[in-house]
């Protein structure tokens, strides 16, 4: 059975990455697919009133949404899934979680949330290319 990292996030271009994904695991029934969205370690920065705990919940509230609508798409697909939430830098977690599972491949998208994080810090689409030595499909 062949394994693909699938990241999502709200981003459109991450639905078309995860539709792309579903619609080549539909085809080939030795797919399975192993869902995940990243979020960064909570950070709390001068006088704001929400300690690290409830910014860690709220995070985790948040990767749970953004996770829902990408497993129901699997499971209404009948594709075999598995899912994950993870904390740390995106890129270097897509590549590490992938690595550890066994993975042939990722499949994402382009472009994730917004153009000012790209801006700043680059593609994460980029930098897993760059990190891995997988096989990354890159979706428009």
């Amino acid at each position: 059975m062949h394994k693909f990292l699938v990241p999502i996030d709200d981003s459109d271009n991450a639905d078309r990455a995860l539709q792309y994904a579903l619609g080549l695991a539909k085809e080939r029934s030795s797919i399975e697919l192993h869902i995940v969205t990243v979020h960064s370690e909570p950070d709390v920065y001068g006088d704001i009133h929400v300690t690290e705990t409830q910014m860690a919940e709220l995070q985790l509230k948040r990767s749970h949404a953004t996770l829902a609508p990408a497993l129901e798409a699997a499971k209404n697909a009948g594709v075999e899934h598995t899912s994950e939430i993870l904390i740390g830098n995106t890129a270097t977690m897509i590549v590490k979680r992938a690595e550890e599972l066994g993975c042939d491949g990722i499949i994402m998208g382009t472009q994730g949330r917004g153009t000012v994080g790209r801006l700043f810090m680059g593609s994460v689409a980029v930098k897993v290319v760059h990190l891995t030595k997988l096989p990354v499909t890159l979706v428009k």
